[in-house]
């Protein structure tokens, strides 16, 4: 593995840099990987990481359900069943807020959310660099997926989808320009993340499967995404929580951290601790995933 250092905060260009926790794969590699933190603006990322050319080896492995779809254990039939409830909801909240029916989902996986666009009259455009999960969406959806963002043309999406996927991608700011430039001028954009100040994290710490080392490489909260929007011409619009994953992230990181427990007793514990996050969350905002939603 090659590993490689950020130079510079993608947020505020700061290069004073403490290492913050030191957390482990357990996804593909067990290795482990350090978060550090900007000395200037207090901004969370993973480094230093694997490499452009190592990086996609990160993501080989039957555990990584957005790419593989999974069915065999109880984690993915509860993923599963989670994101059926969840693509009616998430079709609803762009109709609200973009109105238009033209879509790009950027990191759009097996394609399950494009289909659901699909079904219901939109014209979708998809991005996944996965090659096995670009073939599963365009399997699913109908329409050839693009490998990169760099491959996408149009320049009038009436929305734009992250579902998270910008802490996946080594250039937030490039990222966030070039989806400015693909945006309809009256065109939504619709961004989910982890956030680092819920309070599953803060109970988990390095255990939080949010962090997700090293396919993660940022770690955002409230403030340091406000301020990255600002910076690449973006108005921040609404903040909604993402409810049912304090649920999921809890259940995965329960795992992490007592892996010799039951099933039953991860289930039961995931189920106290997200339900606990989200009622701490009410005044805060500090759900564990957070959708970003935002315009030009």
């Amino acid at each position: 593995m090659a590993l490689t250092s950020i130079p510079s905060c993608p947020i505020c260009s700061g290069n004073e840099f403490n290492s913050y926790l030191r957390c482990t794969d357990y996804t593909a590699s067990q290795e482990q990987f350090t978060l550090k933190k900007c000395l200037t603006c207090k901004f969370i990322f993973t480094d230093p990481r694997p490499d452009e050319a190592s990086l996609p080896n990160y993501y080989q492995s039957d555990n990584y359900i957005s790419h593989t779809g999974g069915n065999k254990s109880l984690l993915d039939n509860i993923y599963l069943k989670a994101r059926k409830i969840t693509l009616g909801w998430k079709r609803n909240l762009v109709k609200k807020y973009s109105g238009e029916n033209k879509i790009l989902d950027i990191g759009c996986g097996t394609g399950e959310f494009l289909h659901e666009m699909k079904s219901h009259g939109w014209s979708i455009t998809g991005v996944e660099p996965s090659p096995n999960a670009r073939e599963s969406s365009k399997k699913k959806t109908g329409v050839e997926i693009f490998k990169s963002l760099s491959d996408v043309t149009d320049n009038d999406f009436n929305a734009i989808t992250l579902w998270h996927v910008l802490e996946h991608l080594p250039d937030p700011n490039q990222a966030l320009r070039t989806v400015h430039n693909l945006l309809h001028q009256s065109g939504t954009i619709f961004i989910a993340v982890p956030n680092l100040q819920s309070y599953d994290a803060s109970y988990y710490q390095s255990f939080w499967a949010g962090y997700d080392v090293p396919r993660h490489l940022w770690h955002f909260d409230k403030k340091n995404m406000e301020t990255l929007l600002k910076k690449n011409g973006l108005q921040l619009v609404k903040i909604l929580p993402m409810h049912l994953d304090s649920f999921y992230v809890s259940l995965l990181s329960e795992s992490y951290k007592h892996p010799k427990r039951s099933k039953l007793l991860h289930l039961f514990s995931a189920i106290i601790i997200g339900l606990k996050s989200n009622i701490m969350a009410r005044k805060t905002l500090a759900y564990s995933s957070l959708i970003y939603v935002v315009r030009r």
